[in-house]
């Protein structure tokens, strides 16, 4: 699509304008809570209901605004929430860090492996991976990393753990898993209060992008979200997967509802992330799982609603 063809679909949907421009911080003289409401509006396609929410995804973002636990700062920092993960369940589950810098200026290839990844510690995308170094784009990496350096997640999703991270790059274990031929497969378990409920399995991440949902039981749960295609051909059961549901209990226990990602390496497991909100609660989801799924978050867990 061409740009003047962008600009016409802009006009015709003006929600999405705002979506936009809310990535770039334009924004930011709106309260949170009139904020989400346009947001979800423009990306969901119908109002929010903040009083009294039901679904999954209002529920998040009624969490986004209600819900302060001060642990969160920490989970949502990339480069911290290792060390924390480190403490709660050993650090034989956690990725190599190389080290960390805050500007791009400052990063030395001198002292990583042929492999590595960079990424921005505070936001979603700021990502260069080098299979080799000799042929390593440093100047486009340190592009990307720069300019997401100086963004600020909060103002587009105003999902306020992120607003006072300090953002850094850093460099970190380069992960493989050869037994898929669609490259690393991304285990997301969602759990509410420390109970697993749903997996998704995403594979070819960097190319044919599918998503495949299991409960905790593996069997197939029939989920249309965020518009991910469901590949036809099932995920075989790790052989991990009571460890890997295991950990994410005792990862995520106390907090209404959190993502646990993992990887799996041949016999190893290994963490990725925590998301607090799935999307970001902008996400859509097929009407049925948004309602099942938002049945499951308990909103009296809410820090400082106990």
């Amino acid at each position: 699509m061409g740009k003047i063809s962008k600009a016409v679909q802009y006009m015709k949907h003006p929600l999405r304008t705002y979506s936009l421009i809310s990535k770039w911080g334009w924004t930011r003289c709106l309260p949170d809570e009139i904020h989400l409401k346009i947001m979800y509006r423009a990306l969901i396609g119908k109002n929010i209901n903040l009083d009294n929410p039901k679904g999954f995804n209002e529920k998040l973002n009624w969490l986004k605004l209600h819900d302060r636990n001060p642990l969160y700062n920490i989970l949502v920092d990339k480069l911290a929430v290792k060390q924390w993960v480190a403490d709660k369940i050993g650090a034989q589950y956690v990725s190599e860090t190389y080290d960390s810098w805050d500007r791009v200026e400052s990063i030395s290839l001198e002292n990583l492996p042929e492999q590595f990844v960079l990424k921005t510690n505070h936001d979603s995308g700021g990502v260069a991976i080098c299979r080799d170094k000799s042929s390593f784009d440093f100047d486009a990496a340190k592009r990307v990393l720069r300019r997401h350096l100086k963004s600020n997640y909060f103002w587009w999703t105003r999902e306020w753990p992120y607003k006072d991270v300090t953002p850094m790059v850093m460099a970190e274990e380069y992960l493989e898993d050869e037994g898929f031929d669609t490259g690393l497969v991304d285990y997301k378990v969602t759990c509410f209060n420390g109970n697993p409920r749903l997996i998704e399995v995403h594979r070819g991440r960097f190319g044919e992008h599918t998503c495949n949902y299991y409960d905790q039981d593996w069997n197939p749960v029939t989920i249309d979200w965020a518009g991910i295609p469901v590949s036809p051909v099932e995920v075989e059961r790790p052989e991990k997967l009571e460890k890997m549901l295991e950990l994410s209990s005792v990862l995520t226990r106390g907090i209404p509802q959190v993502r646990c990602d993992w990887y799996v390496l041949g016999d190893r497991l290994v963490f990725g992330e925590l998301t607090l909100f799935n999307g970001a609660g902008l996400d859509p989801i097929d009407e049925k799982n948004d309602l099942w799924l938002g049945s499951l978050i308990d909103l009296s867990l809410a820090y400082g609603d106990q």
